[in-house]
């Protein structure tokens, strides 16, 4: 039986995610028992298209590239367009929505009121949008629960790289008293070519032209990102009750090529650094830059990687490197929380 899924957003991440269903769609049917069907894609800018059967991906991709819109996905009996998202939440059959929209992180909408909405519904969402979680995730997933559908946000942290499953599935039975991370790719890409000798604002150009970077890269610099994503990590893998505001940030721009040059000479490397320590007192957190002694593991990541290290109570310290953005594997990162639900639903049924 074919597992529907409704896009809410039709971004690059969605369309990235689109792009492995559509590719890959055999292997997954063959290894995995999953039939993904998209029957629904709602976008504010782009248009909105439903067919309970299902839509052709080949005809959207090659609509999407020719017009910029789904207004000319072609009619077929049983289509209906002009559904906003809370519609095709509300009255698709989608099993599942897929939430990739453009959404505040400041207040976590619209992908809050999306969630809230699918949930009631007793419909799954999968996400990417760091906002919900980091704002309202002990109301999402008690909703959720009560209403026992799936809640996936594996992409929020780093992507398609599973640092949020890998802690409470392959390294279950530890304790880990101690979680520190570099969550943001820009920032180190930029800490990388300072080191290299750029300046800082040649360094910010740099990865605005390259992409790594928004027009307004506050969120980056001042460590805005990496505060959400410490907050996540915090509530869902340390299972403690961390607000935003609660966590100290401070960001990169306030280091000159001095600060680099300084450190270098000594042996250490800045990095900006998402801290979290379990402690007699519960759970603390801070966002900031460290310098850090080059035997550490995430002195050596260096560009745009993101990494992870966990201290653990049986098995030491781990550390997890890998793309902490990207259309493909923020695209990935959707695919790996359906195939997990997919794989729990299997593991009850049978």
């Amino acid at each position: 039986m074919a597992h529907r899924i409704a896009f809410i957003g039709f971004g690059g991440v969605g369309q990235g995610l689109a792009d492995i269903i559509q590719n890959q769609s055999k292997e997954l049917v063959e290894k995995e028992g999953l039939d993904l069907k998209v029957v629904a894609i709602s976008d504010m800018m782009k248009g909105s298209l439903y067919h309970p059967d299902g839509l052709d991906l080949k005809i959207v991709k090659e609509t999407l590239n020719s017009t910029g819109s789904l207004q000319s996905y072609p009619k077929e009996p049983g289509l209906i367009r002009g559904l906003d998202s809370m519609q095709t939440i509300k009255q698709s059959n989608a099993d599942t929505i897929v939430e990739v929209t453009f959404t505040d992180v400041r207040t976590g909408q619209p992908a809050i009121d999306h969630c809230k909405a699918a949930f009631q519904a007793r419909k799954n969402v999968v996400t990417t949008n760091k906002g919900p979680i980091a704002l309202a995730y002990r109301e999402l997933s008690q909703l959720a629960k009560i209403n026992g559908v799936f809640f996936g946000f594996e992409g929020t942290v780093m992507s398609g790289t599973p640092a949020l499953r890998m802690p409470l599935t392959t390294l279950a039975g530890n304790d880990i008293s101690e979680i520190r991370g570099i969550f943001n790719g820009t920032s180190n890409y930029m800490l990388t070519r300072m080191e290299e000798g750029l300046s800082f604002q040649d360094a910010l150009k740099e990865a605005q032209n390259l992409g790594f970077a928004e027009a307004d890269p506050t969120n980056d610099i001042e460590g805005y990102d990496v505060r959400y994503k410490t907050v996540i990590l915090a509530n869902y893998v340390m299972g403690a009750s961390l607000a935003v505001e609660e966590v100290a940030c401070k960001g990169i721009s306030h280091l000159t090529n001095q600060d680099i040059v300084d450190a270098k000479r000594e042996g250490e490397r800045w990095k900006l650094l998402g801290t979290l320590k379990k402690g007699k007192n519960g759970v603390t957190a801070a966002v900031g830059p460290e310098r850090l002694p080059l035997t550490d593991p995430l002195a050596t990541i260096s560009g745009a990687t993101n990494a992870i290290t966990y201290e653990c109570s049986l098995a030491g310290p781990i550390t997890l490197s890998g793309a902490g953005a990207g259309i493909k594997e923020t695209g990935f990162s959707l695919l790996i929380d359906l195939i997990h639900f997919h794989r729990e639903k299997k593991a009850i049924t049978t």
